[in-house]
Parts: C-alpha cells; structure tokens; sequence
C-alpha cells in the first residue's frame, strides 16, 4: 500500500516531505529542488495536494502544487505535480511524476514563455 507521508528524493535530488496526511486523502508539506544547493535563491516550499484513497487503490494517483519560495519577489512560480505510487515486488514504493510549472509574465504576449 502506497502512503505519501514521509520523505521523498528523486533521481535528481530534489526532496519532498510529506508532514500531514489526512483521512480525506489531503496533505502538506514541503518540496526543494535539486539545484537549491548551488542557489541560495531557492528556498523550501510549501506543497499541498491529495492522493487517491489507498485502501481502495493499492498504487494510488496524486497530485500536488508548489508554491515557489524565492527569495527574488519579482518572479512567482508554481509548479503542478501529477503521478502515481508504486510498490515494487520488494514492497518499494516509488513516486512517478510529470510536472508544469508556470512564471508569471508581464503581458499576453510573453504567455508562450511562461510555461515549462
């Protein structure tokens, strides 16, 4: 069975922590990027998200967003997770993602930057 709470590393170092998980499937926490070591402009994250019921599902879907933390104002950042848990033969569970995150822009038409 595949709960969120904990803690959590990608292949790329970034680091999630899942702190409050509730009964509805909600829950909290934080998230920091791999590149934060080498950028003091990156802090930690407040995350929030919910998860599909894990007594129903044995490898439930999930979806959270990241407010950025940066310590430029100027620019804002969220990023939206989608994905899904897995439990490996070994009983590991393993967190599979994809991602977009948007940067506020000035005007409409540097909207098709604004995306990655």
């Amino acid at each position: 069975q595949c709960l969120l709470s904990g803690s959590w590393q990608s292949d790329t170092g970034c680091r999630m922590v899942v702190s409050v998980l509730g009964k509805d499937g909600s829950f909290s926490g934080s998230y920091l990027p791999g590149p934060a070591a080498s950028d003091p402009k990156i802090l930690s994250s407040p995350l929030k998200g919910s998860q599909q019921d894990a007594g129903l599902v044995p490898q439930p879907t999930f979806s959270f967003t990241v407010h950025w933390q940066l310590q430029d104002l100027e620019t804002a950042r969220m990023t939206a997770f989608l994905g899904q848990c897995y439990v490996g033969t070994n009983g590991e569970e393993t967190l599979h993602t994809l991602w977009l995150m948007r940067e506020a822009t000035e005007s409409p038409t540097e909207d098709w930057k604004a995306t990655w």
